[in-house]
């Protein structure tokens, strides 16, 4: 019997009546996964709601959530979506003896198997049964964070480029960018880090697979870049020898987003080319990123603060800020060091009005 025939014994009376009930958004972010892989385990696997609602709109009662629920911690041990699927059918069907109790997606916090190239269910061959299997070292611990954050490294552990797109932009979009990325994103990025470094280095290709998404989704939110008004640019740099871009790319989108005129140079940028950039845009300010306390450098950026440049007698400097975990302890007397994405916006922000409050 396939798995869309025993489908048809599943529904019950238990089903919401129409408007009520989940829609396919909200279940997808309860679960911690992509609208499009409800949507499959619907369409492939007959997981879907019995209520429609005006024509086609899909309404989740709890019955309807509870086997996507028990879909989830299925496929989290590894076995396929299309074997969790007729487990989590005859379950519902054939009603056993009460095995364990399925297992919530906030205490998964381990890689959601996704389906992929469609397939025969016969062509799926016998796994070990679910309790059998050692879910050890199978994924990510993320601890008590948020749900997207649980879904964004699932997508990654599972190298699902769309699913991890759609899940960036859709915290992005819902939190805006820099709480996405104080909340979502960056407690993600830290939980891959930690597996990298206690798993001798086995999920470098996640890490560097989410970094790159969590870069494509970060321009891909943000405004052009605003045209330059004079003292109004703001210069981003990474200090010589760090590479760890993404907190700065966070950054310049966020000033983006706030009209602020953004010159990014990246990663690494030698003594003489930041200088020379400092030179050629007169900023208001320069934000210097240390990620590492051996790259973070106080001569570096004391001269960038000493630089000046205009005419004589209305020559400026640029205000000078040290962020990054890299600065800690070593605080630069006269320099503004914030704390985290939302005060550097706000300090650069505050020293943009000022000088163009003071420039002719």
């Amino acid at each position: 019997m396939g798995v869309h025939e025993r489908d048809s014994r599943v529904r019950g009376p238990e089903s919401a009546p129409a408007g009520i009930g989940l829609t396919t958004g909200e279940v997808a972010r309860r679960l911690g996964v992509a609208p499009t892989t409800v949507r499959t385990w619907d369409r492939r696997y007959g997981l879907g709601p019995d209520t429609h609602t005006g024509g086609r709109h899909r309404r989740w009662a709890p019955v309807d959530v509870a086997r996507l629920e028990r879909m989830c911690a299925l496929t989290a041990t590894g076995i396929s979506p299309a074997e969790a699927a007729r487990t989590v059918l005859d379950e519902a069907t054939q009603q056993p003896t009460p095995a364990a109790p399925a297992t919530p997606p906030e205490a998964v916090g381990e890689a959601v198997g996704e389906e992929g190239p469609a397939r025969r269910d016969e062509d799926v061959a016998p796994r070990p049964s679910v309790r059998a299997r050692s879910r050890a070292g199978s994924g990510l611990r993320l601890g008590d964070v948020r749900q997207e954050c649980k879904g964004i490294a699932r997508a990654a552990l599972r190298l699902d480029a769309s699913a991890l797109d759609e899940l960036l932009e859709t915290a992005i979009a819902e939190h805006g960018l820099v709480a996405a990325w104080t909340e979502v994103i960056m407690p993600t990025l830290q939980a891959v880090g930690r597996k990298w470094e206690s798993s001798g280095e086995k999920y470098v290709e996640v890490e560097h697979f989410l970094s790159w998404h969590v870069s494509g989704a970060l321009r891909r939110a943000a405004p052009p870049t605003a045209a330059d008004r004079p003292g109004a640019t703001v210069v981003l740099a990474c200090v010589p020898g760090e590479n760890h871009t993404l907190p700065l790319e966070v950054l310049a989108a966020a000033l983006a987003e706030r009209g602020l005129p953004v010159r990014m140079f990246g990663g690494a940028l030698p003594v003489e080319s930041l200088v020379t950039a400092v030179r050629r845009t007169g900023p208001a300010a320069v934000a210097l990123w240390a990620q590492s306390r051996t790259t973070a450098s106080r001569p570096l950026a004391q001269h960038v603060a000493a630089m000046e440049w205009g005419v004589r007698g209305a020559r400026r400097k640029p205000v000078v800020l040290t962020i990054g975990p890299g600065w800690s302890g070593r605080t630069v007397p006269g320099l503004p060091r914030p704390t985290g994405l939302a005060e550097a916006v706000a300090v650069l922000e505050t020293v943009v009005s000022r000088q163009e409050a003071v420039s002719p």
